[in-house]
């Protein structure tokens, strides 16, 4: 496609410098795609250039546009609306494109210039509660983006940096400790991931109420936060931890044991995996060397009460803590121990860390701090910033319970794909295991479509209903496109019909097969816009596109009815390069497509 761009180009600078004696360079000829409502296929916008040219905008599109047709094989019409000349482009390069299509199988990585060795970070969870509805965004955004890199012909390594400690990890250690009476997950029949949750939001309850109770007391709001007897406990439990006491840390071991089982189930279930796990347990003292350093360069500097900063106003930001008065690390002591250890691991010259846009702060200052210190990794960090996900009755809160669990809401798209699927009454052929994959696949294909399909930067509004729906702007709408394009091969097969086909007998091409080769030939500047952009929405939206045309060429075509044994075969070639095509789109999105529904 993009070749025939530039000969699209080369042949309009041709026509200026014909008809009007004017050099105009090819990089100010850019073309859109025309609007659907006009035919052809590639628009000129000629307002641009009145001036240089010394005509109205509509007279130099049909100066163009019949110097085009008369002298261009490649033009075979043209239409002039305004100030935009829309250019129809032969069948004959319709075809010839599409036989280059097939000679390049879609999937097959897309050369692109950029960083060549990546870390992508993503699903950071906190081993004190589940993956919830958020964590899926950060999940399948991370999967996703990671894959898209990889179809750039990047070396990807996808990472995960387990929060596995810090006062929040206590809370539910204490709570488990002073209420947990011996409960295991066998014992409780829950996951272990859902066990530490629940005692997260027990100790909260708890705590609440003594804040409460020391505020009718009269002690000031802030005071009675920070001295409420469980927040001093939890706080005194995270010293015993970083200073190994015996106890807190084997009940710290077997806690974070019972959560790592429940992640690995809820990962497996929604198809994420990792190259490379990193644990703040295991990187917050190689920050607490990285904090030392800078203390001993003067970077850094001490507070009377013992705690440690970094002044960071010349950068537009503020003081930062780096280590507590009691010694004791933050988030941003980890931070720089990880980015260093990721470093030394892979030598990456782009580090994506993929992290809702609550802690862009945060990672500004991360970004700082490592380039006070001369780290020559510090510029290669990229922030992948994401909006939250919000649901209808307002934001969610770990603490108070109100999450939209992971695992609950998984089984839910997959009952309501059944539910959709039944209704369709699609199922003739396939046994139960088969239809249990195949409600999850559906399931799971909502889901992760619904959530990646929204920019990345902006942040969503998450409705249960709408994203469960089978038909329109959905992942099963892709996802049946390409099971009723398996039907047809099935078909073509059994009927032996080849997919060899005689381009030069093609006089013609119904228009519903001229945009879907169209569409088609965009796959490689889809994933090179989506690598450069960090952004699996394009890739979602250019699916749905593909879905959508050739349903558009399915209703307007008869395959196997075509009495012409040459657009026979080219019809079942397209919707085999079609199928190749929505399978390889929403592989990159970690969607998996049925070849029956």
């Amino acid at each position: 496609m993009q070749q025939l761009e530039q000969s699209l180009k080369t042949a309009l600078g041709a026509a200026v410098q014909s008809v009007f004696g004017t050099d105009v360079p090819a990089a100010q000829l850019a073309l859109q795609p025309t609007r659907k409502e006009f035919a052809g296929q590639f628009t000129l916008v000629t307002f641009p250039f009145t001036k240089t040219l010394g005509k109205g905008p509509e007279q130099i599109g049909q100066a163009l546009g019949e110097w085009l047709v008369a002298n261009v094989p490649l033009v075979s019409g043209y239409n002039v609306v305004k100030g935009f000349l829309n250019l129809e482009i032969a069948d004959a390069e319709w075809v010839k494109l599409f036989t280059e299509l097939r000679q390049r199988p879609a999937g097959t990585p897309v050369p692109t210039e950029g960083p060549r060795n990546v870390v992508v970070e993503y699903s950071s969870p906190n081993t004190n509660k589940p993956l919830h509805l958020g964590h899926l965004r950060n999940n399948f955004l991370g999967y996703s983006v990671a894959e898209i890199l990889k179809a750039t012909g990047a070396t990807v390594t996808k990472a995960n940096l387990v929060n596995d400690r810090g006062i929040h990890i206590c809370k539910s250690m204490l709570a488990y400790q002073q209420y947990g009476q011996g409960e295991t997950p066998g014992s409780a029949g829950i996951k272990g991931d859902h066990l530490a949750g629940k005692y997260y939001v027990l100790f909260e309850k708890h705590y609440r109420e003594q804040v409460r109770q020391l505020e009718a007391e009269g002690v000031a709001a802030d005071v009675a936060k920070r001295q409420a007897p469980l927040m001093l406990e939890a706080q005194d439990m995270l010293r015993q931890w970083e200073a190994g006491d015996e106890a807190v840390v084997s009940l710290w071991q077997q806690m974070n044991g019972w959560v790592y089982e429940g992640f690995d189930a809820t990962y497996a279930n929604i198809g994420v995996d990792f190259d490379q796990f990193y644990y703040e347990s295991g990187t917050y003292l190689l920050g607490k060397e990285r904090v030392e350093e800078g203390l001993s360069t003067g970077v850094f500097f001490k507070k009377d009460d013992g705690s440690v900063w970094v002044d960071l106003k010349a950068e537009g930001l503020d003081e930062k803590l780096l280590l507590r008065a009691d010694g004791t690390s933050v988030y941003i002591t980890q931070d720089l121990g990880t980015a260093e250890l990721k470093y030394q691991d892979f030598g990456y010259d782009l580090s994506v860390y993929v992290i809702a846009d609550e802690q862009n702060y945060h990672m500004q200052v991360l970004r700082a701090v490592l380039q006070k210190l001369g780290k020559p990794y510090a510029d290669a960090i990229y922030h992948l910033s994401y909006g939250m996900v919000d649901l209808p009755s307002g934001k969610m809160k770990s603490r108070e319970g109100t999450v939209v669990d992971a695992d609950e809401l998984v089984r839910e798209v997959e009952a309501a794909a059944k539910a959709a699927t039944l209704e369709k009454g699609k199922t003739e052929g396939l046994n139960e295991q088969e239809l249990a994959d195949l409600y999850h696949m559906l399931g799971l294909g909502a889901l992760k479509y619904y959530l990646l399909k929204v920019d990345p930067k902006k942040r969503m509004l998450f409705n249960p209903e709408e994203s469960v729906k089978l038909e329109g702007d959905t992942g099963p709408f892709v996802q049946y496109s390409h099971a009723r394009i398996a039907a047809i091969l099935r078909k073509a097969a059994e009927m032996g019909l080849s997919t060899d086909f005689d381009g030069a007998a093609l006089a013609e091409l119904p228009a519903s097969a001229r945009e879907l080769v169209q569409e088609l030939g965009r796959y490689a500047a889809v994933v090179q816009e989506a690598a450069r952009s960090f952004s699996p929405a394009v890739v979602a939206q250019y699916a749905y596109e593909v879905a959508r045309a050739y349903n558009r060429f399915y209703t307007e075509v008869k395959i196997f009815t075509e009495p012409h044994e040459a657009y026979r075969a080219f019809y079942v070639a397209l919707s085999a390069q079609t199928g190749q095509t929505i399978k390889a789109s929403l592989g990159l999105l970690g969607i998996q497509v049925p070849e029956r529904m």
